[in-house]
């Protein structure tokens, strides 16, 4: 216990899935948590669960995607806790389909979410963690930013988008020997809200063969995907910016 005490997380796309999960494992873990999301209800019984557990929490409604949102957040988390050390860019959409049926409004959309979304984060990220003397970024990409799916043209190239900035920023911060250090974490298939709406179910032929594709034998949870920011987001990364960890059940070693 206490792998991140004391220190202030500002975890997006919190509410549900991997965001909950990280929100909830940060605190468990010492950290004082900002959840945000879009999705009121249940950010805020992810806040309020923390909260119970003896934590400290709040919600923040929060569209990744609107820089004037991406502002108040942070100030909301500075005004709340008077620091940021961590932020964790995890929110994201998901959005099927090849180049050919993808129409720029789809790709625009998946865009401004996932890779509008992890920029802003950043860069906001950034300007509070120099006033409080460094910290840690640690951005949501996927399996889907290291390799191609056809059908996934968008999300393909958000999540590729997220991994290659990431490593453009971490190398910015290092340079300026802000303290700061960046990184990006590349789940596969994830037991989530989202891979469970995909699958319609365990007992599908789906979700048999999606648990295929990982030589592990099984989907991940959320808490694989959690310890791993939690890593990173500690002091036992303090050596590691600039790369990536990919936590895939084998997945891309195939």
């Amino acid at each position: 216990m206490g792998r991140v005490a004391d220190k202030v997380a500002l975890v997006t796309g919190g509410a549900l899935g991997l965001g909950k999960a990280t929100a909830e494992m940060l605190a468990r873990e010492g950290a004082k948590v900002v959840v945000t999301d879009v999705n009121v209800e249940e950010g805020q019984k992810t806040a309020d669960g923390i909260v119970a557990q003896g934590g400290e929490a709040i919600f923040v409604r929060h569209d990744a995607s609107n820089e004037e949102e991406w502002k108040a957040a942070i100030q909301a988390t500075l005004d709340k806790f008077g620091r940021l050390d961590v932020l964790v860019n995890n929110a994201g959409i998901g959005f099927l389909a090849n180049v050919e049926e993808t129409t720029l409004d789809d790709w625009r959309k998946t865009q401004s979410v996932n890779l509008d979304g992890v920029f802003l984060g950043t860069k906001y990220g950034i300007e509070a963690m120099r006033q409080s003397g460094g910290g840690s970024i640690i951005n949501l990409s996927s399996i889907e930013g290291l390799i191609g799916d056809p059908d996934l043209a968008a999300y393909n190239a958000s999540k590729g988008g997220v991994r290659i900035f990431s490593k453009s920023a971490a190398l910015h911060c290092a340079r300026n020997k802000y303290g700061i250090r960046i990184n990006t974490v590349h789940p596969g298939y994830i037991w989530t809200p989202m891979v469970e709406a995909v699958t319609q179910g365990k007992d599908t032929e789906k979700y048999k063969a999606l648990v295929n594709l990982h030589p592990i034998g099984r989907l991940g949870d959320p808490d694989d995907v959690a310890y791993g920011v939690l890593y990173l987001a500690s002091d036992e990364s303090k050596f590691v910016t600039g790369t990536e960890l990919v936590i895939d059940g084998g997945y891309t070693a195939q």
